[in-house]
């Protein structure tokens, strides 16, 4: 027989018995679709992930901080709350953050293969100050560097040489604003900063609104952030007030490494040495990718079980056909077919039954995928800019369909190794 002939008597026969191939293939498609969503999920949001880690800092830098700081500066401040001017604060509050100062920059410098290191200034506003006139509390500014990464609502990035701002989509109802939509509306408007100097007087600081943002995973986006310009005029502000020299503070320096990917854990440890935590974007959302990945092998552990199960399946079909089909198997022989070629037809059935199987199961896990991730960033989930929930990757389809059909195929070895070893004569004597 030929291939051709003998894909053809292979269909042929698993289409004998129409209900017992049916629900041997169900369990196969339930291991397939199991394997395919979860993998896409995986692979989604590990996409998005990686989106995050490209949009935040250039790929060489590296965020330099004290060993002893505890807060997060990436977090974002959610709603916005009414400002309460009974409530203090000032720039002497440093929510228990050790800052760095500019011996601790120049020490950062002279680590090898930092070739560059930038401060981060801290910068604190009491409130923000809409134009109809209500004052609302701040209790956290965006980093400058962070812009870059930013998914736009609305607007564009601020010139760095103008005092210019972007306001997080949460807030624009208090630009009267129900709808994001409509978040154009805030652009070019102005808002005054409030915050107190050095001596505990108020000043002010007014800003164009230039653009919306959407606070994404990492929580960038997630509070008003500034232009550098901006910045720098809160702090100098925020300095202000004294006939007194104050000691330049920074919450972060951001270092530029030589050839990053071959010096990172050697720059890491020499800053450990001198008691500064060095940490790149991929390491502070690396427990993310950690915990996506340990979910998505729990939950293909369990396809894989599904699909165990499926072989033991296409094992009892085939014996049982095999048992059938005994007086054909010595039908065959006895007009010339050989051993390897009984066994090639047998065994090219369980092929068959793992390629409808993993094709049916594969195209359903896609299909429920993408129409999942379509319902979910565009309904519940939409307020999180650019989540991906599914992602189709080819390569993993392709070998989740490669896996089955070998599963399928080690499946079928015990039937059609029984069916090859037929006696002819007996065989034909099967009653």
């Amino acid at each position: 027989m030929k291939s051709k002939d003998v894909i053809t008597s292979a269909l042929g026969n698993t289409m004998r018995s129409k209900l017992r191939t049916f629900l041997t293939v169900i369990a196969i498609v339930v291991g397939a679709f199991t394997l395919t969503l979860t993998s896409g999920l995986g692979a989604g949001i590990n996409k998005y992930v990686d989106q995050i880690v490209e949009g935040v800092g250039d790929s060489d830098q590296i965020y330099v901080m004290s060993a002893q700081q505890q807060n997060d500066p990436m977090a974002g401040s959610g709603e916005p709350v009414e400002y309460d001017e009974s409530v203090q604060s000032g720039p002497g509050n440093e929510f228990g953050m050790t800052a760095l100062t500019d011996d601790d920059i120049e020490a950062i410098g002279e680590i090898d293969n930092i070739t560059e290191v930038n401060p981060m200034v801290f910068v604190m506003a009491d409130y923000l100050e809409v134009p109809e006139g209500t004052k609302y509390t701040v209790d956290q500014l965006g980093f400058p560097s962070d812009i870059n990464g930013m998914e736009l609502l609305a607007g564009e990035t601020p010139d760095p040489r103008q005092l210019e701002v972007i306001i997080p989509s949460t807030w624009l109802t208090t630009f009267g604003i129900d709808n994001e939509d409509n978040a154009e509306e805030a652009l070019g408007e102005t808002v005054t900063f409030g915050l107190k100097d050095m001596a505990q007087q108020e000043q002010t600081v007014e800003a164009e609104v230039v653009g919306v943002s959407e606070q994404m995973l990492s929580g960038v986006g997630g509070n008003p952030t500034p232009s550098q310009a901006l910045n720098d005029e809160l702090y100098d502000v925020q300095n202000s007030g004294l006939d007194v020299d104050v000691p330049e503070s920074y919450i972060q320096a951001i270092a530029v490494v030589d050839d990053i990917d071959a010096n990172i854990d050697q720059v890491k440890a020499d800053l450990l040495a001198e008691e500064y935590l060095g940490m790149t974007v991929e390491d502070q959302l690396g427990m993310i990718q950690g915990i996506i990945n340990t979910v998505t092998w729990v939950l293909n552990g369990f396809a894989l079980i599904a699909l165990v199960a499926a072989s033991f399946g296409i094992v009892n079909t085939l014996l049982m056909s095999v048992q059938e089909r005994t007086r054909e198997i010595g039908l065959m022989k006895a007009l010339g077919m050989s051993n390897g070629k009984v066994f090639g037809l047998f065994s090219m059935e369980a092929v068959l039954i793992g390629v409808m199987g993993s094709l049916i199961g594969v195209g359903l896990g896609v299909i429920v995928g993408v129409g999942g991730n379509a319902a979910l960033v565009n309904g519940p989930l939409s307020g999180v800019a650019g989540l991906t929930l599914f992602a189709i990757e080819p390569v993993q389809l392709l070998l989740i369909v490669a896996l089955i059909i070998a599963i399928a195929f080690v499946a079928g070895t015990l039937p059609a190794r029984r069916a090859s070893k037929k006696d002819p004569i007996e065989a034909l004597r099967y009653e």
